[in-house]
């Protein structure tokens, strides 16, 4: 059972790694004795992370550097940084994201454009990107994995004025799909996972503050906010032979909240 769900030795890439479930997932992926690599727009928090937990862990797990997926050249920068570091990859976490909020009336073109481009462009051109080194450690019995990172509002018709959000990831989920068929045949398996409140700096003005962290817990069925386990038991299932057969499912991580009636 133990090597059911081993993925010691995998390298691995988290997107948005060096904060909320980005590092999360950044340290699960460490102490699973995988190489992990944090990109996110402010590449000093990212080294600064992976400094961390290399010190917690006690050996060299972690690196980081800076990535910007808005643009053509950041995309490219990332996919450069990757490649000298590794000659394969072996897991693609797409974590990184924006939000924006605005009420109905007020909410600006911008806000929905620079939204759309970092959570769902971003995410289909870093795959693209990446896909040569994800095609070189994958096989049949081993296939490499594609984890991207939805949100319950994907798929509840909540906005609570974050218009682009919702939108974007109700598109990340279905993207999810679509790569799921495509590269099935290039044994990469592509999954998404969909989160609901857990601490994060995106989070943050619910979770500090004790009225509205309240609030939130009482929304979920389990009654408390998602906790770091909770990304580590479902990466390390999603990652390992456990998880090899599972392609296309968008996998609530909510405490119950997607199943609310």
């Amino acid at each position: 059972m133990s090597k059911l769900f081993d993925i010691a030795g995998k390298t691995v890439l988290v997107t948005g790694g060096a904060s909320g479930i980005g590092l999360m997932a950044a340290r699960a992926f460490a102490s699973a004795r995988c190489t992990v690599m944090i990109a996110s727009r402010k590449g000093a928090v990212c080294e600064g992370a992976a400094a961390v937990i290399n010190e917690e862990l006690g050996r060299e797990a972690a690196h980081g550097f800076a990535a910007d997926l808005s643009s053509d050249e950041g995309i490219a920068a990332v996919e450069a940084a990757v490649s000298a570091r590794t000659d394969k990859l072996d897991i693609l976490m797409n974590n990184a994201g924006a939000t924006w909020g605005a009420p109905m009336g007020q909410f600006p073109r911008s806000g929905w454009d620079k939204i759309m481009n970092v959570n769902v462009t971003g995410v289909f051109m870093l795959t693209q990107a990446l896909l040569p080194l994800l095609e070189k450690s994958a096989s049949v019995a081993d296939p490499a994995r594609i984890v991207n990172v939805g949100s319950i509002v994907g798929t509840r018709a909540v906005g609570n004025n974050a218009y682009s959000y919702t939108a974007s990831k109700a598109a990340v989920h279905h993207l999810t799909k679509v790569l799921s068929n495509e590269l099935a045949a290039r044994n990469i398996t592509v999954n998404a996972i969909a989160p609901g409140p857990f601490p994060s700096r995106m989070m943050a003005f619910v979770t500090e503050n004790e009225e509205l962290a309240a609030l939130a817990r009482a929304d979920v069925p389990l009654g408390r906010l998602g906790e770091p386990d909770d990304v580590a038991g479902v990466l390390q299932f999603l990652c390992s032979r456990a998880g090899a057969y599972v392609n296309g499912a968008i996998i609530p991580l909510d405490g119950g909240m997607s199943a609310k009636p």
